[in-house]
């Protein structure tokens, strides 16, 4: 009778791991479209044999665990080339704004200075013409506007930039959080010998989120729980400790900082990484830059044609060393000059056209000289006007098509760890399908085995009666 419990007992432990590895199955069916994924098996494993006479019996079998299949080296370089992918993301859309405000079209400052020196030129021809005098007026005016216009723009970018960047940190707050109540459920259920897959695949796609937004590290601490931290060292996940990242403005700008317990520290660009790095960069270093570059354009223009346009005379017949446009190089010098460039005289019979008074008939030489500025090189000895514009304009350029390329190569260098990811961990229908028939197969061969074992141990109880 003892032989046949046994073999009782090594049915009913098959038909329940058989079971219960069909219930695995059926989860990763069920999961094949679920993002961040990975594939579970039953480990099984025979119950020890114990001593029955002269040999030893086995016990039936058991689900020793349930596995996911994982690969760290696969996961650290889909993080990694989430956070290239996300630096260039960053980028993108800015650059793509500032290539539509730096481009050569008939509304750009490039054209306006053509027009303002065409204008000076038309001058030459009629010195004391009204209409040529009023025009010189008008298109002085028009660059000034045009170099506002552009100015405002670039004020345009970077508070598109700065909503972007605070639009996302909930978000990004709220992962934060979550990776670290997963830590602490992970923590528990590991604890008491279980397998906590679901959490540790939900955490692993909030980290690779994070990755690509803030270009987060990751190590596992002395508990075994993950710690998430900024590249610059500041921790964001310690345990079942969440920080918490706060926006600062300062002046125009929104900056970070995040919480550690009772203090605040300043999240500087060297900090971070991702999504964020590329914005920070792009708004703080490139944009500042060409800000600058701008500036500087303004202030060499205006104060180089005030120059020659102090030295002339208008019809009014006095020379009191009357500027054009407004001084921005001071001192002290204009802030912001890009945004200040305006025509200070407020009488065309102010133009100064001639280079003496009383003024010969058709005294042209002084608006000669400033229409000859237009092909001087007078930034640096080396550039003109419209060639300092122009260098600007491919310093954009270059830029937004590097990082089109390096978006590009990024993002297939993303998908490709992606798939390779999904390839090892993530679900086959097909190869669950041969699991099923296996483990189904091995259920009903259970079933029968039981019914066979219960036939003769009802024959066996009829012998005793």
């Amino acid at each position: 009778m003892g032989g046949l419990l046994t073999a009782l007992n090594a049915g009913k432990t098959s038909l329940s791991t058989n079971q219960k590895s069909i219930e695995i199955v059926g989860n990763n069916i069920a999961n094949v479209n679920t993002d961040g994924y990975s594939r579970q098996r039953a480990e099984l494993e025979q119950i020890p044999a114990v001593n029955f006479g002269d040999f030893f019996v086995g016990q039936g079998v058991t689900v020793s665990n349930v596995k996911r299949d994982y690969n760290v080296f696969i996961s650290r370089q889909l993080q990694e080339k989430s956070i290239a992918f996300g630096e260039e993301s960053g980028r993108s859309t800015p650059l793509t704004e500032l290539e539509r405000i730096f481009s050569i079209s008939d509304e750009s400052i490039a054209s306006e200075m053509d027009r303002f020196f065409d204008a000076w030129q038309q001058l030459t021809t009629n010195p004391s013409g009204q209409v040529e005098r009023d025009m010189v007026m008008q298109r002085g005016q028009l660059l000034g506007d045009a170099f506002r216009n552009t100015s405002e723009e670039l004020d345009t970018v970077r508070e598109n930039i700065n909503n972007a960047i605070v639009s996302k940190i909930d978000n990004i707050n709220e992962k934060i959080g979550e990776i670290a109540k997963l830590n602490d459920r992970i923590n528990l259920i590991e604890a008491s010998g279980q397998t906590a897959n679901a959490a540790r695949d939900q955490r692993d796609l909030y980290v690779q989120d994070l990755s690509h937004t803030l270009g987060v590290q990751t190590y596992t601490d002395g508990q075994g729980m993950l710690a998430v931290q900024l590249p610059g060292g500041l921790p964001l996940v310690q345990g079942n400790m969440a920080m918490t990242i706060e926006t600062v403005t300062t002046g125009s700008d929104v900056n970070l900082q995040v919480r550690i317990g009772g203090t605040t520290k300043d999240i500087h660009l060297q900090d971070m990484g991702g999504e964020f790095r590329g914005m920070f960069e792009t708004r703080d270093v490139f944009i500042a830059g060409l800000r600058t570059d701008l500036d500087n354009l303004a202030v060499e223009l205006t104060s180089a044609v005030n120059n020659v346009h102090q030295n002339g005379y208008g019809l009014d017949g006095t020379n009191t060393q009357r500027i054009f446009f407004d001084d921005l190089a001071g001192p002290p010098p204009v802030a912001n000059a890009s945004r200040h460039v305006n025509v200070a005289l407020t009488d065309s019979n102010q133009v100064a056209a001639a280079t003496e008074f009383p003024a010969a008939p058709g005294d042209n030489r002084n608006a000669l000289e400033i229409a000859s500025l237009e092909t001087t090189y007078l930034i640096g000895g080396q550039d003109t006007f419209d060639n300092a514009f122009g260098k600007i304009v491919s310093t954009v350029g270059i830029e937004a098509s590097r990082n089109q390329l390096a978006l590009g190569g990024a993002k297939d260098a993303t998908v490709q760890l992606q798939n390779l990811r999904d390839g090892y961990s993530g679900v086959s229908l097909e190869e669950e399908m041969i699991d099923l028939i296996q483990y189904q197969r091995g259920f009903e061969s259970s079933a029968k085995f039981l019914s066979t074992i219960d036939e003769m141990m009802n024959s066996l109880l009829q012998l005793k009666r």
